[in-house]
């Protein structure tokens, strides 16, 4: 058996030193050591675990340059899920959470399997699966699923609050040629092997705080947001929460009676649903629009006073639109957690 040829890698300003396998990306390593970075796609993709190289020899695998263009790329910069180190490297962390940091988990894969799938609307799935041993995540995060037949592997946002550690549930949209989600309707059985490798994500819960908390998003953006929210129950934290939330229609919301029992649970607690395609069937007197419309409307008549935590999980045009809509309104910057559900292609 061959010798695995280890180097270190430090992160500055924050001083954290970690070893690195040849032939391991500097993410995945971080990952395994339990060392939390700013993170998002794992891909390439997204720029969002963008870091600068200051010492050191490496490699960049393809990625795309929308995440790293050209002219960053000539000043040392880099992207830390595509880089593999061959010498000691130290790199400055451009951006960096010291709570995301304090959070850390390390990354495991669990044996799981599927116990049960509910339709909630018609293109919106509830799967609960077991695990073989306890998963410790913090509410918002999500893990990358496998169904081990199939071979097929995406990224789903836990729905349940961390306290129940073996039994998972995720809200998950169906798209008619999805590789996982179109076995949804019958072809994955209760029964079904799968694993799940996590946790992963930097949108949770952040915990002891006591200004208002806003919770937006659409589709199966639900997941974490639920996640979230059913921690924040649990927890007994005492602050007001605005839960915003977009579909289309009306036959596009659900679990509206678990909301309206946490509404009655939590002493200023608003849910506000927008249809942005409502129809007269619908018979619809509440608000209506795209969610960041609303979420403008709702921030100018209500003065929230107080630090705002703000989280959006959604489909990507969601979260271009909401950003800059939260910052316009006083939302500070470090205040913001955001998660991109992006459809996976064959």
């Amino acid at each position: 058996m061959s010798e695995v040829t280890l180097y270190k890698v430090r992160f500055e300003p924050v001083g954290i030193e970690m070893d690195v396998e040849e032939g391991e990306t500097v993410l995945d390593a971080a990952f395994r050591q339990g060392i939390s970075l700013m993170h998002g796609c794992k891909e390439g993709q997204c720029g969002s675990c963008k870091s600068k190289l200051i010492s050191g020899e490496i490699e960049l695998l393809k990625y795309s340059t929308f995440a790293l263009p050209d002219y960053e790329r000539e000043t040392e910069h880099i992207l830390l899920c595509k880089t593999h180190a061959y010498s000691d490297i130290e790199v400055e962390l451009l951006n960096f959470d010291e709570e995301l940091l304090s959070h850390a988990i390390a990354v495991k894969e669990f044996d799981a399997r599927l116990t049960k799938v509910t339709p909630l609307t018609h293109d919106i799935r509830l799967l609960e699966v077991e695990l073989d041993k306890p998963l410790k995540f913090w509410a918002g995060q999500y893990v990358d699923l496998t169904l081990v037949n199939a071979g097929v592997t995406r990224a789903f946002s836990m729905a349940n609050a961390p306290e129940n550690a073996t039994h998972l549930s995720f809200i998950i949209k169906k798209y008619p040629d999805g590789a996982f989600s179109s076995q949804l309707d019958g072809a994955l059985q209760p029964g079904a092997a799968l694993k799940a490798k996590g946790p992963y994500g930097t949108c949770f819960r952040r915990e002891g705080r006591s200004g208002p908390m806003l919770l937006i998003g659409g589709g199966s953006g639900m997941s974490p947001l639920w996640s979230m929210l059913s921690d924040h129950v649990q927890s007994g934290e005492q602050r007001p929460v605005r839960f915003f939330y977009g579909a289309r229609t009306r036959a596009d919301l659900f679990m509206l009676d678990e909301i309206a029992a946490i509404a009655a649970a939590l002493p200023d607690f608003e849910f506000i649903p927008a249809l942005s395609h409502a129809t007269a069937d619908d018979n619809w007197e509440g608000e209506t629009g795209f969610i960041h419309e609303v979420v403008q409307r709702r921030l100018r008549e209500e003065a929230l006073s107080g630090v705002i935590d703000a989280y959006a999980c959604g489909p990507v045009p969601m979260i271009d639109a909401i950003l800059p809509v939260l910052q316009m309104n006083n939302v500070e910057p470090d205040h913001i957690y955001f998660d991109k559900f992006t459809p996976a292609t064959r």
